[in-house]
């Protein structure tokens, strides 16, 4: 029995040094082949790169300065369209300046006018209810007519109508009248003044508009002529005809 178990223990040991041997090799050539493949990867995925030829590089910078031109021209017509409709907006603003001059002069004109005659003596009238109330339906009737014509605010309507801020339907209608052309001028002239300051900003809009709108047209003219074969040094002078001229502003005199 121990003959047999040494017999096949010579016989098998060549052919298991012989396996071994074998796996031992591919493992190397497994290991060989790993270790060079990245080295041929990276050779193929980063290729030696090729300088771009001159006339490709003269391509390449023309189609950018051609697009940059594109979208300067763009921005430039939009800024001249803002610039014209504010320009607008402030020659609106201007015509309502204008307006509410004329009301607050024809509003102070009048309340100098009630003034004077409100200094002669008042009219003795003898004071008795009846006479209360048609004074008290003087000043609603000529409250709610100024109203109406747009001299007084609703505030100030039901300031009148309930007998606040000084408003008293006692007093004699020649009093009643130079208080309401008073509180009249008061209100025309706080219009001018918002008037005027809505005129300020618009302008100052305009200003900013028209140098933008002036900036990307200069802007746009160069890099058009950048585009072309020979361009030539000057440069255009763009003209402001989207600024608002100061010479052509009128501003009425400050009130108060």
């Amino acid at each position: 029995m121990e003959t047999v178990v040494f017999y096949q223990f010579l016989t098998e040991v060549p052919q298991a040094a012989a396996i071994w041997s074998v796996l031992f090799l591919l493992a190397l050539t497994v290991l060989a082949v790993l270790v060079a493949r990245p080295e041929r990867d990276q050779a193929a995925v980063e290729p030696t790169p090729v300088a771009p030829t001159a006339r490709e590089a003269a391509e390449a910078e023309a189609a950018d300065l051609r697009r940059y031109a594109e979208e300067v021209a763009v921005a430039a017509a939009g800024a001249a369209q803002t610039a014209r409709r504010r320009r607008a907006d402030w020659l609106a603003a201007q015509e309502q300046v204008e307006r509410a001059w004329a009301g607050y002069d024809e509003a102070d004109t009048a309340a100098r006018r009630f003034a004077d005659a409100g200094a002669l003596p008042t009219p003795r009238t003898p004071r008795t209810p009846a006479e209360y109330a048609g004074r008290e339906r003087y000043l609603h009737r000529a409250a709610m007519a100024a109203h109406w014509r747009g001299d007084l605010s609703m505030r100030q309507l039901s300031d009148v109508f309930g007998h606040r801020h000084g408003w008293d339907a006692r007093r004699h209608p020649v009093e009643q009248e130079v208080l309401l052309s008073r509180a009249i001028r008061e209100a025309r002239r706080a219009d001018y003044r918002a008037a005027a300051e809505r005129e300020r900003s618009t302008w100052r809009d305009a200003e900013l508009a028209a140098e933008s709108a002036r900036a990307l047209a200069e802007e746009a003219y160069a890099a058009a002529a950048r585009l072309r074969p020979d361009p030539t040094p000057a440069r255009r002078t763009v003209t402001a005809v989207l600024r608002p001229a100061t010479a052509a502003r009128w501003r009425p005199a400050r009130v108060g």
